[in-house]
């Protein structure tokens, strides 16, 4: 099994402590830490924690649209991208640094804004915030949260960004107040997604009969505890461009778009004013048969003519998919299961402990790749430019 501990191997190390309930915690803070630290790479993690999760939050959390062809779209084709390496290079030390609205970061990687954490441990995002302080990287905190955004500010000293998904007039005094919150948590920038006025095709959701407990509180979204989560489920509905102008005039934050695949699309957001565009197809979750997020990404780079910071994610799982990244163009990118794997896994130690397996992979590409900092990350670092 490539790049995996053989599931005998994965056995040995864990032991009877697989027995444990999903969503009650490891035995203890001791245990917990030497299970993830004995995990080497990000597939480890998804193999624990489809054992550590319950059938119903698994299916929910690894599953896609559709045939789930978008989902192997994104590992295809950043598998497909070969790069260059350089020897007699002295790159020491290697510099991961990058500056993104004024903000300096340590390393071009964000945690994305996933739903429901609670669903892979019992203190939900405020429990993530804490691995993502532990790995000092920022934590983009969803609309579908289960805890509020003051209880993640405690938890974590690294920059928070927000999530939106809706901005209906019926709803907007409601969203001037979470925008309001935003402010008072220190949130450093707004990402609305726009890729999912319903949600697509879940059928792996639907099968495992996914469904909120009652007794969860979804403070930013309210509707969500209690209901199944179809395919077809109303999202952000009838989201406009109108609706984005109306955002950039109630918020003095950076306002990112988030679910960009379209170069049309990204121009028009650029002509809208907004600060930044994450590329992505919602991890596969959407609409099933789109690119793959990295096919896209240089025609949407190309489109923006770096008249703003274009991200990306779906299907980031090693160092050196976010060093292929950069070499198309993006500034930063976002991962989502891996940390909820992480999660499930191990609480903050888990997640804390897959940010560190990607920045040493990351690290290791660039000096394997002879560069010592981001901007010397261009398309000469893949075998294909050549």
């Amino acid at each position: 099994m490539r790049g995996r501990i053989h599931r005998r191997e994965l056995l040995r190390i864990l032991g009877a402590s697989l027995a444990l309930p999903a969503l009650d915690g490891f035995a203890s803070v001791q245990a917990a830490q030497k299970r993830v630290s004995e995990l080497v790479n990000l597939a480890d993690f998804d193999d624990l924690a489809q054992r550590r999760l319950s059938h119903m939050a698994y299916e929910y959390i690894a599953g896609g649209a559709g045939d789930e062809i978008t989902m192997r779209w994104n590992r295809e084709a950043l598998d497909a991208i070969r790069l260059n390496p350089r020897v007699l290079v002295d790159v020491q030390p290697v510099d991961t640094r990058v500056t993104l609205f004024g903000q300096e970061y340590n390393f071009p990687l964000l945690l994305a804004p996933t739903a429901f954490h609670r669903l892979a441990h019992r203190e939900g995002e405020v429990e993530t915030a804490r691995g993502a302080d532990a790995g000092r990287v920022p934590f983009v905190v969803s609309s579908l949260s289960t805890r509020k955004l003051a209880d993640i500010r405690k938890a974590t000293n690294q920059p928070l960004w927000f999530q939106l998904f809706v901005l209906q007039k019926e709803r907007r005094a409601f969203v001037r107040e979470v925008l309001a919150e935003a402010n008072e948590a220190g949130c450093r920038a707004i990402l609305l997604t726009v890729d999912a006025p319903v949600t697509g095709a879940r059928n792996r959701s639907e099968r495992a009969r996914f469904r909120l407990p009652d007794a969860w509180e979804t403070p930013y979204y309210p509707d969500r505890t209690g209901r199944k989560q179809s395919g077809g489920l109303p999202i952000s509905g009838a989201l406009t461009w109108s609706d984005v102008e109306w955002l950039r005039g109630n918020t003095d934050l950076p306002v990112l778009l988030k679910g960009i695949l379209n170069p049309t699309d990204a121009k028009q957001a650029v002509s809208a004013g907004v600060n930044g565009i994450v590329v992505s197809n919602h991890g596969g979750r959407e609409l099933d048969t789109v690119p793959a997020s990295i096919a896209m990404l240089p025609k949407i780079v190309g489109a923006v003519e770096d008249r703003l910071p274009v991200l990306m994610d779906s299907g980031i799982r090693r160092g050196t998919d976010i060093l292929k990244a950069l070499a198309l163009g993006a500034k930063a990118v976002l991962i989502g299961r891996p940390y909820l794997y992480g999660l499930a896994c191990g609480g903050a130690d888990g997640v804390s402990r897959v940010i560190e397996i990607l920045r040493r992979e990351f690290e290791m590409a660039m000096v394997l790749v002879g560069k010592r900092n981001l901007s010397e990350v261009t398309k000469n670092v893949l075998a294909e430019s050549e």
